[in-house]
C-alpha cells in the first residue's frame, strides 16, 4: 500500500472516529452562501482538529504542518469533503497567508503568526478588491504611509469575505506617493480590533453577509509588519493568489459533485427528468464536472512546480460558469415553488440558495472577464486591452 493511501485511510478514519457526539450535528454545516451557520461550533471543530494535529497539513514540519505531499493533500481534502464535514472558518490563514509567509516572510513573522494560524488562534481575512479596484487589483488607492515605527492605513476594502470574524486582515496598499498600477504596492499585516478600522457586513441576496466593506481611518501596525520590501506588494499578493487555486480545489469538486446529484434526485422524484431538455442539461452537468477535476488535476502539475499555470485561469472560468448554470438547472428542476421561500423571513432550501449564491462565482476570486483577459494577453499573447 502506498504511502498516500495509507494517509488517505488515516484522515478517513480520523473524521469517522471525531464527527461524532458534540461535532456530529456539523456535517454539511457553513460553505459559500452559508458562512453564518454554526460559526462558533465549526470554530471549535477547527481547534479540536489542530490538537490533534490536523490542520496546515501541507505546511513544512518546522511550521507546525505534517510536511505532506502534494498527493497526500490532495487526498486530505478529498476525504474531508467526502465526509461531508463542516466548511473550515481558517482557510484564508491556513492555505493563503500561511504559504506566503513561509515563502517571504522574515523569521521574526513566521513566529509570531504561524503556529496560531496553526492553533486557529487567530483568523485572518484578506484586503484586496476596493470599490474602484476589485478584479483590477493595480488600481488599489489604499494608502498606508510609515509614521515613526508604525505604518498608518487609511483606505477601504470591499468583498472582504468573513472580516465581521477575522483578527486580521493582509492589506495591500499604496506605500509610494505618486506610484501607479503595479508599482509602489506592499503587503501589510494589520490587526482588525483597533481605532481606525470599521466592518461592515454586505447583505447579499441569500439575505446573509459573508462579505464585508471594511473602512481604515489612519488604523495603525507595527512597521515591521511588512511583508517583503516596501514596493513589492505586487509579487507578494501575486504569489497568494497562487496558493489560493491549489490542492483545495480537488475538495471543492466533491462537494459541487454532492450538489449535482442532490439536482439529479430531485428531477427523479418531481418528474422532471422525463423533460428530454433537462436530461440533456444534467448530462451537460455531468460531464463539465469531470471537466473541471481533470483540468484541476492537471493544474496540480503547476503547483508541484511552484505556481500554477494556465489551468487556474481556464479553471476558474469553466468552474464558476458551471456552478452558476447548475443554480439554474436546480431552480429549473425545482419548478415554479422554487420561486418561493419556505418561510418567514427569508427562509431558503439549499438549491434557492445554490441559485442565488453562485452568481457571484463569475465576479469573486477574478471575474470571468478578467480571466479572459489574463488568457488572451499572457497565455495566448494577444493584443492588450486598450487601456485609457
Amino acid at each position: 500500500m502506498s504511502s498516500v493511501e495509507e494517509f488517505r485511510i488515516e484522515v478517513r478514519g480520523w473524521l469517522r472516529a471525531n464527527l461524532t457526539g458534540e461535532f456530529a450535528s456539523l456535517r454539511g454545516r457553513g460553505g459559500p452562501g452559508r458562512e453564518h451557520e454554526a460559526f462558533a461550533e465549526r470554530l471549535a471543530w477547527e481547534r479540536h482538529m489542530a490538537a490533534a494535529g490536523w490542520t496546515c497539513v501541507g505546511w513544512p514540519k518546522e511550521y507546525g504542518g505534517r510536511g505532506a505531499t502534494l498527493e497526500q493533500q490532495v487526498a486530505f481534502h478529498e476525504e474531508y469533503a467526502l465526509a461531508d464535514a463542516p466548511a473550515r472558518v481558517n482557510h484564508i490563514g491556513e492555505q493563503l497567508l500561511g504559504p506566503t509567509l513561509i515563502a517571504f516572510g522574515t523569521p521574526e513573522q513566521c513566529e509570531r503568526f504561524l503556529p496560531r494560524i496553526v492553533a486557529v488562534e487567530e483568523l485572518w481575512c484578506q484586503g484586496y478588491s476596493e470599490p474602484d479596484a476589485g478584479s483590477d487589483l493595480a488600481n488599489v488607492r489604499t494608502r498606508a504611509e510609515l509614521d515613526g515605527e508604525e505604518w498608518a492605513v487609511t483606505g477601504q476594502k470591499i468583498w472582504t469575505s468573513l472580516a465581521h470574524e477575522s483578527d486580521w486582515c493582509f492589506v495591500v496598499a499604496r506605500t509610494e506617493s505618486g506610484s501607479t498600477r503595479h508599482q509602489g504596492l506592499s503587503y501589510l499585516l494589520v490587526p482588525l480590533d483597533q481605532p481606525g478600522v470599521e466592518v461592515r457586513p454586505i447583505t447579499q441576496l441569500t439575505g446573509t453577509c459573508e462579505f464585508n466593506e471594511v473602512f481604515f481611518d489612519g488604523a495603525r501596525t507595527p512597521a515591521s509588519h511588512i511583508v517583503g520590501a516596501p514596493g513589492e506588494g505586487w509579487k507578494v499578493a501575486m504569489a497568494t493568489l497562487g496558493f489560493e487555486r491549489g490542492v483545495s480545489t480537488l475538495g471543492q469538486q466533491v462537494g459541487f459533485r454532492r450538489e449535482l446529484e442532490a439536482v439529479i434526485e430531485l428531477a427523479k422524484r418531481n418528474g422532471a427528468a422525463e423533460d428530454p431538455l433537462i436530461r440533456d442539461r444534467i448530462a451537460r452537468a455531468w460531464i463539465g464536472l469531470e471537466i473541471i477535476r481533470g483540468n484541476a488535476l492537471r493544474m496540480l502539475d503547476g503547483v508541484a512546480a511552484g505556481a500554477p499555470g494556465p489551468e487556474a485561469s481556464i479553471g476558474k472560468i469553466f468552474w464558476a460558469t458551471w456552478h452558476r448554470e447548475l443554480g439554474e438547472l436546480a431552480m429549473d428542476v425545482r419548478g415554479a415553488d422554487g420561486m418561493l421561500a419556505a418561510g418567514e423571513p427569508y427562509d431558503l432550501d439549499d438549491f434557492q440558495r445554490l441559485f442565488l449564491f453562485s452568481r457571484s462565482d463569475t465576479i469573486y476570486a477574478g471575474s470571468n472577464e478578467i480571466q479572459r483577459n489574463i488568457i488572451a494577453e499572457r497565455v495566448l499573447g494577444l493584443p492588450k486591452e486598450v487601456r485609457p
